[in-house]
């Protein structure tokens, strides 16, 4: 299937490439010319100017946008609505809130441009393991992207299945859905980045504990010299606790256990932000999730031992660097 990619950053990049070595025909664009340069190499046609798509892709097309959310996206959105045809299709890949979703869904009917959100989690690892979609749009449109969906999900693996109803949608054990209407996908991505949020969190309180056992005001037979490596990857075999999550901790830990290389000042993205105001509007209490955003903003004042963790984990899985000061 032919597809435009629009934003080659971290996760955008892979996006194409994962795409192309599934034997897909990527058109590439960015304002970064290093960027396409590198994926023309690898088989990409690049894209010189948005307004040269109609002529550059057949139609129907179809655009993954992948940019940061808000205006970046809002005006790539808003031109490719100007230049896109009646059949087309825009996908937003990135972190958007999901009423934008629906807000530009909706100037889109007119001109008969399908608009699908694709709520897309697997960080810098998703070249190789694939990404995890959750995706939001009209059913003939988001059946229209399937080969694309297929191609970017990790597969079945060797996970044990799940026993599911008779009839279930079979497309969420290869690592995609179709959520449901315009904005779904976001919506869910919002919440999933919540939950995410809340178990870094209790990762990084939990291993604090654990560094600060040698304090000199502890009783001298209480306190533990304990390695934090070495426990970081017992968890991960056979622990309840679990997780791609406690990998990367033990990958980080295993890499520098006293984490010197992180100031420990931890930003958010805005989706915990997004799904506790969610909270609040369905009166759903979510004290975990709201303490954990509340703790990143009180880590770029004073930083602890646990906040150097939660950075590490987010350069982990995202590539995530932390905020300059």
């Amino acid at each position: 299937m032919q597809v435009c990619i629009i934003g080659l950053g971290r996760m955008g990049g892979n996006i194409a490439k994962r795409l192309m070595r599934g034997g897909h025909d990527c058109v590439v664009y960015d304002h970064d010319a290093k960027a396409v340069a590198d994926l023309v190499k690898e088989g990409a046609t690049a894209l010189g100017d948005l307004k040269a798509l109609t002529a550059t892709l057949a139609a129907p097309r179809t655009v993954w946008v992948m940019l940061p959310a808000g205006a970046p996206t809002d005006e790539t959105v808003t031109t490719l609505g100007d230049v896109l045809e009646a059949g087309d299709a825009i996908i937003d890949g990135g972190n958007t809130f999901y009423r934008d979703d629906i807000r530009r869904s909706k100037a889109l009917a007119p001109k008969q441009i399908a608009y699908i959100d694709v709520g897309t989690s697997g960080g810098v690892w998703g070249l190789s393991r694939g990404y995890c979609m959750m995706v939001g749009g009209e059913k003939a449109a988001v059946d229209g992207i399937d080969p694309i969906l297929v191609t970017l999900a990790p597969g079945a693996g060797d996970i044990p299945r799940t026993k599911r109803v008779e009839g279930a949608d079979p497309r969420a054990e290869t690592g995609y859905i179709h959520a449901g209407p315009v904005g779904s996908g976001h919506f869910v991505k919002m919440v999933h980045n919540g939950i995410e949020y809340g178990l870094m969190q209790a990762y990084a309180e939990g291993f604090d504990i654990l560094r600060n056992r040698d304090k000199a005001v502890l009783p001298e037979s209480e306190r533990y010299d304990l390695n934090l490596t070495d426990i970081a990857e017992v968890w991960r075999r056979g622990s309840v606790i679990s997780s791609w999550l406690l990998d990367l901790t033990a990958a980080a830990l295993a890499g520098d256990e006293r984490l010197e290389g992180y100031t420990g000042a931890v930003d958010d993205s805005g989706e915990g932000r997004w799904a506790i105001d969610a909270a609040i509007e369905e009166s759903v209490p979510v004290n975990v999730l709201s303490a954990a955003l509340f703790a990143r903003f009180r880590s770029r004042e004073t930083h602890t031992f646990g906040e150097k963790l939660l950075s590490a984990m987010r350069f982990g899985f995202g590539g995530h660097v932390e905020p300059k000061p």
